[in-house]
This record gives structure tokens, sequence and C-alpha cells, in this order.
């Protein structure tokens, strides 16, 4: 009787962390969106590299977890930057070095090569 109890929660136990990190991805793939776009730049993928329990955050025991996130400046070349979050808070955002890009407007992906998504973009005679 004791042991299913205690099975039963460890069951919750794990389950609320797993919910946690999935808050986490999704916290941070809007802060790789949200900083792409400020940096005129295009997302390309994010993915947790860690994750690691952690004493703070708001409910005491949470994730130290670092997202790895790849975009690109022209379409061509890509670049990794990392967002460390400590719970539902990004610390931390780090950008390699890359070059400014050199289009008026970021690259978008919406299904054709070379970013050529929007039709203002097309239209001015960049992409063919």
């Amino acid at each position: 009787m004791m042991s299913d109890f205690l099975l039963f929660v460890a069951l919750v136990v794990v389950g609320a962390f797993f919910w946690q990190l999935r808050q986490m991805a999704e916290l941070s793939r809007t802060i790789a969106e949200q900083s792409c776009k400020k940096q005129n730049v295009q997302l390309l993928a994010i993915a947790m590299e860690s994750a690691r329990p952690s004493i703070g955050g708001s409910t005491g025991i949470c994730w130290k977890a670092t997202f790895m996130f790849e975009f690109s400046t022209d379409g061509i070349n890509q670049y990794r930057g990392h967002i460390m979050m400590h719970g539902n808070r990004a610390k931390k955002i780090e950008w390699p070095i890359f070059p400014e890009p050199e289009w008026m407007e970021s690259p978008t992906a919406s299904g054709k090569f070379g970013g050529c998504g929007s039709s203002k973009s097309c239209d001015s005679g960049k992409c063919h």
C-alpha cells in the first residue's frame, strides 16, 4: 500500500519536471524568435543542449537548461547562439560574431529557396 503511494508520488514529480521542461522549451522558442527578429536574422532551429535540476526559480526546485538556436543572416550561412535558462527565466543569450544581414529585411522561411517568402523581397529583384 505504501509502495503504491510512493510510486504514485514519484510519477507525479517526474510528470511535473517534464511539464516544466516543456514550458521552458516553448518559452525559449519565443525568446529566440523575438531576439532573431530584433537582430534582423532568420531563426532556423532551436534545440535543448542540456538540462539539470537546480534550486531556485519560482517553485523552489526547477531546471537549469541551455538551448542552442541556429540562425542565418543571408539564407546560406548558419550561426549558433545559446539561451541559458533557469526555471522560466532567460538568464543569458549568447550570440556569436556574425556579419550584418545584407538584405533590407531578414530572410523568411515560407517554402521557397533562398529565403524569398515575402512578395516585397522577391519584387525587389534580389531573388529569382
